[in-house]
């Protein structure tokens, strides 16, 4: 299987695990910039060359071999439950892609049609019952993780754990976990850690958000979306996420987390 999802410098400098709505956008241009002093011009996820990615077929031997002799600094960075999969609905269900067509082409009609999920459009500002249609989405995606019906889940709305496990099982070994709600101070902590060719100021880095503009803005604040029978689905499908990366489940408008991510335990539970 290998290590999907890892991304590492062509320096080899530091190793990252990406975790889809975590930070993803903002950590690969950091690695780039790393490297060659400057950011990629477009989407890091679109970029195919400046930066080993697993999904490189020439990329491969080289993580691989870094990764089970653990040479570098590895880390990923995770993010709230409850704010990731509402970012992924905002983003992937409810906006309009980069393409300008909706996400996974006959995505949403089948949603809308199964599961009576409404998105809105452009014309009309996006203008729909934003807490019914995601309740209802959210059952979809529990339907994806749990019976991989009516399909698989998607890598956006898929378990954080899965994606940071796939590491772990096939031979690699985590430095560190940062949060995407402290991503400053916890990047910070990762160059700290490593050594690189062109040196970063993270008070100069721009924001890079390739999900933001294109669709509706979240109306509510985030535990308005969730009630107990969400709650409910919500600890079904991510009960590892919130207990390894310690995020409160109890509360959703809590979205920090509680402590700092005991990467012992982390490695016996994903390695298991």
């Amino acid at each position: 299987m290998g290590f999907p999802g890892t991304w590492m410098t062509e320096s080899e400098s530091v190793v990252y695990r990406v975790v889809p709505k975590c930070a993803c956008s903002s950590i690969g241009q950091i690695l780039f910039y790393s490297d060659h002093g400057r950011f990629y011009d477009g989407d890091i996820h679109d970029a195919t060359s400046g930066l080993h990615k697993w999904a490189f077929e020439a990329s491969q031997p080289r993580i691989e071999a870094n990764a089970k002799a653990h040479r570098s600094h590895v880390f990923t960075c995770v993010r709230n439950p409850y704010t990731r999969i509402l970012s992924s609905f905002f983003d992937k269900i409810a906006g309009i892609q980069r393409n300008g067509k909706r996400y996974r082409g006959n995505l949403v009609p089948m949603l809308m049609q199964k599961y009576g999920v409404e998105v809105g459009r452009p014309e009309d500002g996006f203008a729909f019952d934003q807490i019914a249609s995601f309740r209802r989405f959210l059952l979809f995606a529990r339907d994806t993780i749990r019976f991989r019906k009516p399909m698989d889940a998607d890598i956006h709305w898929s378990a954080m754990s899965g994606h940071v496990g796939t590491f772990v099982t096939n031979g690699g070994r985590y430095d560190q976990v940062i949060f995407t709600e402290n991503f400053n101070s916890g990047m910070q902590a990762v160059l700290d850690r490593i050594e690189t060719p062109v040196k970063v100021d993270l008070a100069q880095v721009p924001r890079f958000n390739e999900s933001e503009g294109h669709g509706p803005t979240r109306a509510h604040p985030v535990a308005a979306y969730f009630d107990d029978l969400s709650m409910h689905l919500m600890w079904e499908i991510y009960h590892r996420d919130f207990r390894l990366f310690r995020y409160d489940f109890d509360d959703p408008s809590n979205k920090m987390p509680k402590g700092e991510v005991d990467l012992d335990e982390m490695h016996a539970v994903l390695g298991d």
